[in-house]
């Protein structure tokens, strides 16, 4: 017997042995589901190098009808884009109006960022992944050190963030007469078209940034202005796959336009604007 359901098995308290039993299926079948998506991404790559069904079967030893299956088989591999367990969507909250700092304010976010979480919500549920989300209090501290974790917060907002940020030698997030963003490699600037001229538009960061304990990254989201987050959020409903084949769990930066309805604050159009800088390697 597995070490796991041996020491279960031996819990002496009946209700106490229920539920580690419940537990430990959970973390099991967490497993299967990621390892399903392993062995689809993997048949995939070995197609994509030029071997037929009927050679992978050979190598499988299954039939070539299997290796069809499972190619389609458990979720897909750009899954892994987001984290193999429940996914924490960390919002920006800002204090909330008309209280001061002698009222205890309480945290409260943008309906552009509780829509976000709502479109990323939806993105993850049909690759098998639950998600939460959690409010960044207003002093910004935020902690980073975590596995499955998206941070949906502007630098203005969090000092944390905004040291993180520092390390990206190609894009960044600078302020004059209004917050922009700047590709430092190409020399150009990246302003929000609301701050411009009032039209419906907005620039945003997308990244795969390094947590401060150096023992694996976050997910990173933001826009000049909380529109420009949702604009990246579209993109990723729209390109997910494309990116994930890219760059896949490795470290990166991009910037993202958006267009959307001033009315519905929807987004219409999302495109991304500059390279997909690679971090490392």
């Amino acid at each position: 017997m597995h070490d796991d359901m041996k020491r279960v098995s031996e819990i002496a308290a009946p209700v106490d042995r229920a539920k580690a039993a419940i537990d430990l299926m959970a973390t099991y079948q967490g497993w299967v589901l990621e390892l399903s998506r392993i062995r689809r991404e993997a048949i995939e790559e070995a197609q994509a190098s030029g071997m037929t069904q009927t050679e992978i079967a050979a190598k499988l030893g299954v039939s070539r009808g299997r290796v069809g299956q499972l190619a389609s088989a458990g979720p897909p591999p750009e899954r892994a884009f987001f984290g193999t367990d429940l996914v924490t969507v960390s919002l920006g909250g800002k204090p909330e109006a008309g209280k001061g700092p002698d009222q205890n304010p309480s945290e409260v976010v943008t309906r552009e960022d509780l829509n976000n979480f709502d479109h990323l919500r939806k993105l993850l549920a049909g690759m098998k992944l639950e998600t939460q989300y959690e409010v960044i209090p207003t002093t910004g501290m935020v902690n980073l050190n975590r596995e499955n974790h998206v941070v949906v917060c502007g630098p203005r907002l969090s000092p944390i963030v905004a040291q993180v940020l520092e390390g990206d030698d190609n894009l960044r997030f600078k302020k004059d007469r209004a917050w922009h963003l700047v590709d430092q490699k190409a020399g150009k600037e990246y302003r929000s078209p609301m701050d411009e001229d009032g039209s419906a538009g907005d620039f945003g960061y997308l990244g795969r940034l390094p947590r401060l304990d150096g023992r694996g990254t976050f997910l990173y989201i933001a826009g000049i202005h909380s529109i420009g987050a949702n604009g990246v959020v579209h993109y990723l409903e729209n390109n997910l796959a494309e990116l994930y084949r890219e760059v896949r769990t490795r470290r990166f930066s991009t910037l993202i336009s958006c267009r959307y309805d001033p009315d519905t604050l929807d987004v219409l159009e999302s495109r991304r604007v500059t390279p997909l800088y690679r971090h490392e390697g």
